[in-house]
């Protein structure tokens, strides 16, 4: 069973997880799985071997499109009769407590997947922080060491989310990268570049591209700083897509630079379409646990330039497929990114194919994954 608040018609990398490893199910049918996520109105859909629940919650004040989890009645009865041998929580707050009120009754092992890294978002850079952002993630990093002790293992998707567990004590983790679909994002989608810009109406220049949500732990406002001394220097174009609820903000601030944004791309081959219609990928966050849209990028043939903190920095030395700035530091990224496009960059995009192919199709994924399961039901 997975439970998490992190799934909505617009959300990102945790609802991939979740969409990838439906379908993973339901090639084999001796495994049966149960979703349970928070919704406008309760419901149940059976669809090739999962078991979704959707439970009736309120949207969360600035972080839509996610919604509360505060099913204290239905979640317990809902445990009772799936009777998992396991469940994974997705989410810190509210759904932890939730699943282990529930599984404890039928002895039922947690395992966490630390997809946010919240306490790093709360004081990315301490030392530049306030006080009190300084004592909000102190007591943040508490909370996480609160959660190691109702959890059998936390899986990381990365070394980066292992070192930053580790130095508060959480040391029972287990790291399984995530995956992609490499059929659909595939370089092979490059050929028909031209079109898609013109379909979406992007220049025929040099294109730099962020896809996600439009929130303060992706820190866009470097990259969109920074956008004004690369526009200076090159004929680039940033495209930033998706929504959230920094929007206006960052559209205000990239008044004047050559700056385009696009809605969320709902349509998968649109989506996959433009990673391969960019040149350079953008991911300019210092806290993401992994960046699920970064490796779909380098699937596509897409290069990066990331921060030099975090779980797409990793991506980028793994598979020399891009280069890394000095974390929050728009002059560095202005500088990194001017040289990286001058580089022979469909070099560069077929290093990170070859990567994505080597270490990440999501059916190597999740037979990792289920291993765990596996050690997790024996050990528990």
């Amino acid at each position: 069973m997975d439970v998490t608040k992190w799934f909505g018609e617009t959300s990102g990398g945790v609802r991939t997880y979740l969409l990838h490893k439906q379908a993973y199910v339901a090639r084999r049918t001796h495994f049966r799985h149960v979703l349970v996520i928070p919704g406008a109105e309760d419901g149940v859909v059976d669809a090739d071997g999962t078991r979704t629940y959707r439970l009736t919650g309120p949207r969360i004040p600035t972080q839509q499109p996610y919604r509360f989890l505060l099913a204290t009645r239905s979640f317990p009865r809902i445990v009772r009769h799936e009777r998992p041998d396991l469940i994974e929580v997705g989410s810190p707050f509210l759904v932890p407590w939730l699943a282990r009120s529930a599984a404890r009754h039928i002895g039922v092992p947690l395992v966490n997947f630390y997809h946010s890294n919240f306490p790093r978002m709360l004081a990315p850079w301490p030392d530049r922080s306030t006080a009190a952002r300084r004592t909000a993630a102190a007591a943040a990093w508490w909370y996480v060491r609160q959660l190691d002790k109702i959890f059998h293992t936390t899986i990381v998707a990365s070394d980066f989310s292992a070192r930053e567990l580790a130095t508060v004590g959480v040391d029972r983790t287990v790291r399984v990268p995530l995956g992609v679909d490499l059929a659909h994002f595939h370089p092979d989608r490059r050929a028909k570049r031209n079109d898609v810009r013109r379909r979406l109406g992007l220049p025929d220049a040099s294109v730099a591209l962020f896809v996600g949500r439009f929130a303060a732990d992706k820190e866009l406002d470097v990259v969109v700083e920074a956008w004004a001394e690369i526009g200076r220097r090159t004929d680039a174009t940033l495209v930033l897509a998706g929504d959230g609820p920094l929007r206006a903000a960052l559209q205000h601030q990239a008044l004047g630079k050559r700056i385009v944004f696009l809605p969320y791309q709902h349509d998968r081959s649109t989506l996959a379409d433009l990673f391969a219609a960019a040149d350079l990928y953008v991911a300019p966050s210092s806290v993401e646990t992994f960046g699920l849209s970064a490796l779909e990028a380098l699937a596509c043939g897409t290069p990066l330039v990331t921060a030099s903190r975090g779980g797409v920095a990793e991506q980028v030395e793994r598979s020399g497929a891009g280069a890394t700035f000095l974390s929050g530091d728009a002059r560095s990224l202005a500088e990194v990114a001017v040289q990286l496009l001058q580089r022979d960059l469909a070099t560069l995009g077929a290093r990170g194919r070859a990567y994505a192919e080597r270490e990440h199709a999501w059916d190597v994924v999740f037979d990792r994954i289920f291993d765990v399961y596996a050690d997790v039901v024996k050990s528990a």
